[in-house]
């Protein structure tokens, strides 16, 4: 008899398969003398779509309204019929004693290793592997204590609820939407209020008011002191007057403060932390980072489970940071590195809590050395921000002086404020050497110092900055900041479950709402588009708040804990949904095109409305039964072979045409024969390294001229 352990991919499936030494391959597992190891392909069973109950829903029709089954059904996903067989198979197979779900550790995972189970008819007992990295050591450390799987029934339950609950309210409004105005028009409980958040952002910009002020500094004895009687004024004059009665004159030092002072390391990253740091400094946007991430988890095994909302982690992970540590060796942070090796570690540092830590502990790397040349630009960048974050947080904090003097000319105050470092401390990876002010180090209270120089200084309040893919996901994180719920209790059940969406699906959501032209970005800066603007207005109001995200997260939260009944909770989406339908049925709005052409969808023959996307334009057919869709341009990762900058694509195939913001313009045909060209003229990673090895030397090989000009 047998154990089946059910992955969620094939790829940890693979993983868990060399970790337990079970080598013999089958078609779609695993096996050895104890265990069978298989795995989904993602989901293998979803819920059924509302023709799968009944054929007339095929058709979109307003009077259908609302889809709502007495009993929801699940299907086997078409792509996946054969792995879901085979996994089957395998659950029913007389020699499989038990099940071990090894899929994801958390709501999502649980639910698909469960739909399987239940699509399946299992009746034997269940077991859960719960881990957040597929290391070797991590696995055998999981697999010598699992856990019973009825302790996580509850997880499940809630994990089916709320998928049951976005399928009935997602399905019918959207469906209300696009039939009642026949135009392609989606609703959500997360990408609603995602742009009601873009919005209503655009709109505290729109309608703000800049303020001018003024403030005043002084340079005495080389130093400058900002004026702080008064600090700033409306009225230049009031400077202006300050200025005529200080000019030349000397100043009093009445107080020399010197306060020492620690600052500690950025918290570890949580996936939607991490996200936004990718953005700001390498503006890769949020669902190019997860795709990275995923890589670097799941093929490389360098980092641990990316899909956290935690910046902590749990006191039994304490042994293992010298093994992580022990791991970046063979990275540019060598150096740093190897300093903490030689550090003692505890349950006392300020990134252990438990508390903290729900389902995935916070990303760090993992035990397993990373060779540099296996990764590419992007995953390389990425690996060193979570390798450098965690080192920083494992070194000591910076240690600095906070200098505060303070001067008196007359009757008005100046203050000098600085800050001295004495101890590098985790900023040792970004600065070399410690900050000295000889200057400040000479002066004594109650001496004179000679005012050279008086500047007043205009000023302007300025408005918020428009949201960009990092700082929107921030934002989801945290709606409450910008949302004014009027039950506090929301507002906490917002902030506690980690805003709307979660941080595996904020990024798709985001990506959604810029293909559906519902938002769009123009130089970093995220807007609402026409079309957006209009579903806003169209939507019930209930749909473009946060606040149905914080009801049901809360029922949610209580289904996991075992505190409120499932049943109950679809029931009260079920009648949500009656009630939200009804309103759009009765609506009297209009729906308006205002980017319609006169370009002919080649498929249906109505005419296209032309969109713009976040890497360019693309032609739409205007019906929501037609998926017709046509490029008008798309920024290209292509060059211009002058300024560098990415070109735009105009056109397809050979009469396709290259165009740069300089001017620079290439055909198809130009563009092939210069890439090429280029191509040709460089040695590739893997001839070099197979020519450096070879014992006969580059001596009188084809390779010779070609790597004589390079340095190793």
């Amino acid at each position: 008899m047998k154990s089946l352990i059910i992955a969620e991919k094939p790829s940890v499936g693979r993983d868990i398969a060399q970790a337990l030494n079970i080598n013999d391959k089958r078609n779609g597992y695993f096996e050895n003398n104890k265990y069978i190891v298989t795995w989904a392909l993602g989901h293998l069973v979803t819920n059924a779509t509302p023709e799968q109950y009944d054929n007339n829903y095929k058709e979109w029709k307003l009077n259908d309204l609302p889809i709502i089954p007495n009993r929801m059904k699940t299907v086997v996903i078409s792509k996946t019929k054969k792995q879901f067989s085979i996994v089957q198979s395998l659950i029913n197979n007389k020699n499989t004693k038990d099940i071990i779900i090894a899929t994801d550790a958390g709501r999502e995972g649980e639910l698909v290793a469960c739909l399987i189970l239940d699509k399946s008819h299992n009746k034997k007992p269940i077991k859960r592997l719960w881990i957040s990295s597929v290391t070797k050591k991590a696995i055998k450390d999981g697999f010598s204590k699992l856990q019973d799987g009825r302790k996580f029934n509850n997880l499940y339950y809630a994990a089916l609820a709320r998928s049951e609950a976005d399928w009935i309210v997602g399905i019918n409004v959207t469906r209300a939407l696009t039939t009642k105005y026949d135009a392609q028009l989606s609703l959500g409980r997360v990408q609603t209020p995602t742009i009601q958040l873009v919005q209503m952002r655009q709109n505290e910009i729109n309608h703000f008011s800049p303020q001018t002020y003024f403030k005043m500094n002084i340079v005495a004895g080389g130093l400058t002191f900002q004026c702080v009687t008064p600090e700033s004024n409306n009225d230049k004059s009031v400077f202006e007057k300050i200025k005529s009665e200080i000019s030349e004159k000397d100043g009093l030092i009445e107080s020399i403060n010197k306060k020492h002072k620690k600052s500690y390391a950025p918290k570890l990253f949580s996936l939607t932390d991490l996200q936004q740091e990718a953005y700001k400094r390498y503006h890769y946007g949020p669902k190019e980072t997860l795709n990275v991430l995923q890589t670097l988890y799941e093929r490389h095994k360098l980092v641990t489970y990316p899909r956290t909302d935690s910046n902590y982690l749990t006191d039994d992970m304490v042994n293992t940071l010298k093994d992580r540590i022990q791991a970046i060796m063979g990275t540019s942070l060598k150096e740093i590195a190897k300093k903490q090796l030689t550090q003692s570690f505890s349950i006392n540092e300020k990134f252990i809590n438990n508390q903290k830590v729900s389902d995935h502990h916070a990303i760090i790397p993992t035990e397993v050395r990373p060779d540099m040349n296996q990764l590419t630009q992007r995953e390389t960048k990425i690996y060193l921000m979570i390798a450098q974050r965690f080192l920083e947080n494992l070194m000591p904090p910076h240690e600095y002086e906070a200098v505060s003097i303070q001067i008196v000319s007359g009757k008005y105050k100046f203050e000098f404020k600085d800050k001295i470092t004495k101890k590098l401390g985790f900023k040792a990876i970004y600065e070399t050497e410690a900050s000295v002010n000889e200057q400040i180090e000479k002066l004594t209270k109650s001496s004179k110092l000679h005012i050279t120089q008086a500047k007043i200084e205009h000023h302007e309040t300025t408005p918020p900055s428009y949201f960009n893919e990092g700082t929107l996901l921030k934002a989801m994180e945290s709606p409450q900041k910008f949302f004014k719920l009027n039950n506090k209790k929301y507002n906490e059940t917002l902030k506690e479950t980690g805003g709307i969406g979660t941080v595996a699906t904020r990024a798709d959501i985001i990506e959604k709402l810029f293909n559906m032209n519902a938002i769009e970005s123009r130089d970093g800066k995220i807007k609402v588009t026409s079309k957006g603007k209009q579903i806003l207005e169209l939507a019930p109001q209930k749909l473009t708040s946060p606040l149905l995200t914080a009801e049901w997260e809360e029922k949610l939260s209580l289904i996991e804990q075992g505190k409120y009944n499932a049943n109950q909770f679809i029931s009260e989406m079920k009648n949500f949904t009656h009630e939200v339908v009804s309103e759009i049925k009765e609506s009297e709005q209009n729906y308006k095109h205002d980017n319609l052409t006169t370009t002919e969808c080649p498929t249906c023959g109505k005419f296209m409305i032309k969109v713009k996307t976040k890497n360019g334009q693309m032609l739409v057919c205007q019906d929501p039964k037609c998926k017709t869709k046509k490029n008008i341009q798309r920024k290209t990762n292509a060059r211009c072979p002058n300024c560098h900058k990415k070109m735009m694509l105009f056109g397809k195939g050979k009469e396709a045409v290259y165009r740069c913001v300089c001017g620079h313009t290439e055909t198809q045909a130009q563009m092939d024969k210069r890439h090429k060209n280029k191509k040709s003229d460089k040695v590739n990673k893997k001839d070099l390294k197979k020519y450096m090895n070879n014992n006969d030397g580059l001596e009188n090989n084809p390779f010779q001229d070609a790597l004589k000009g390079l340095k190793f």
